[in-house]
């Protein structure tokens, strides 16, 4: 079964954000703008995705 990945990329910077959404950015790995990590498609981190969409581009890789 193949499993999907999304590619995760920090377009906007986190200065000025609330202290969560910071967290939310930590969590998922993104420290740095332009920042890109793959991380694999499960409900928390489309939850996560879903906190900060307006600071991030987000593709789908299919495995």
């Amino acid at each position: 079964m193949a499993t999907n990945d999304l590619k995760l990329i920090l377009r906007k910077s986190a200065i000025g954000s609330t202290v969560k959404i910071r967290q939310t950015l930590i969590g998922l790995g993104l420290t740095r703008t332009h920042k890109t990590i793959v991380r694999k498609d499960t409900p928390e981190i489309r939850g996560m995705i879903a906190k900060v969409r307006h600071l991030v581009d987000v593709e789908e890789i299919l495995c």
